[in-house]
């Protein structure tokens, strides 16, 4: 799907899946996943090499782990519309018994999911660790991995950056959501991240900015020069500069939507903004 047009319908929609599965069980994370939107269509529909058929080890494909795992309606959004389980499915999600939980999980066989994630400052482990499992088996495709800003404040986090970076585990692309929100305000309140280029280049790595982070031609564009600087003896780190909520008005510019969800009338403004352009579930 090279098509930007495409791609950009494709998100469109995926907005309206998030807002809709948030609405319907009054909870879950709108903000972020909003944010991301474009970032993981673009990951799933353009930029990773993957197998149509799902396997648990990845031999032979590019791998994707979502350590902020609270953002899981964009990520099962994208996962149903690549075809990794059916469409529907999204009407189930966080009801009891589904598969969809609050944070993904490979619960019974739920194809895409390769961990469970939620657990802030986790997912940058679990990535060296399979990229570094790629090294041993001879498999040249890459690890990407995705971290909202305010997961940053872990210390696990940092432990792990220090580790890709001594290691050379130069076949991984770490983005994180660089949106400087988190639940509680923004992250210069609650605790400043400082300069995060330069501590991850401190740490080893080389850094990707993509300052327009919902742009489409732009994420593209970024990713495609992160991947071209793999394989160098340094893992790469991408500054996403997305913005929280994206794509609904009333949902940008502040926290407030971390983790809430929009009742009807705020739902039916957001679906307006966002007009179907794949079919609903």
């Amino acid at each position: 799907m090279s098509n930007i047009q495409q791609l950009t319908d494709l998100t469109t929609q995926v907005r309206r899946d998030i807002l809709r599965m948030v609405h319907k069980v009054n909870s879950g994370h709108p903000g972020g996943s909003l944010g991301c939107a474009e970032f993981l269509v673009c990951l799933y529909n353009e930029l990773m090499e993957i197998e149509t058929k799902f396997s648990m080890d990845g031999k032979g494909e590019d791998l994707f782990f979502l350590s902020n795992g609270h953002i899981s309606p964009v990520f099962y959004s994208v996962l149903a519309r690549r075809g990794y389980f059916p469409v529907e499915e999204l009407n189930t999600f966080r009801l009891i018994d589904s598969r969809l939980q609050g944070h993904p999980t490979p619960h019974e066989g739920l194809e895409g999911i390769r961990i469970a994630s939620g657990s802030l400052g986790q997912g940058l482990s679990v990535g060296i660790g399979a990229a570094l499992a790629k090294k041993l088996n001879g498999d040249t495709h890459l690890v990407y991995t995705l971290h909202g800003d305010g997961e940053l404040q872990e210390g696990q986090v940092w432990e792990a950056a220090m580790y890709a970076g001594g290691k050379a585990v130069d076949n991984l692309i770490a983005t994180i959501d660089y949106n400087k929100k988190q639940i509680d305000g923004s992250t210069d309140n609650v605790l400043p991240l400082g300069d995060l280029r330069a501590k991850f280049e401190a740490f080893g790595w080389v850094v990707v900015d993509i300052e327009k982070g919902n742009d489409i031609s732009s994420i593209l564009k970024g990713m495609k020069e992160a991947k071209s600087l793999t394989g160098k003896g340094k893992p790469v780190c991408v500054l996403l500069h997305t913005e929280m909520g994206n794509g609904v008005d009333f949902m940008m510019g502040t926290h407030a939507w971390h983790g809430k969800s929009p009742n009807d009338e705020q739902l039916a403004k957001a679906l307006a903004q966002n007009p179907e352009t794949l079919g609903d579930y």
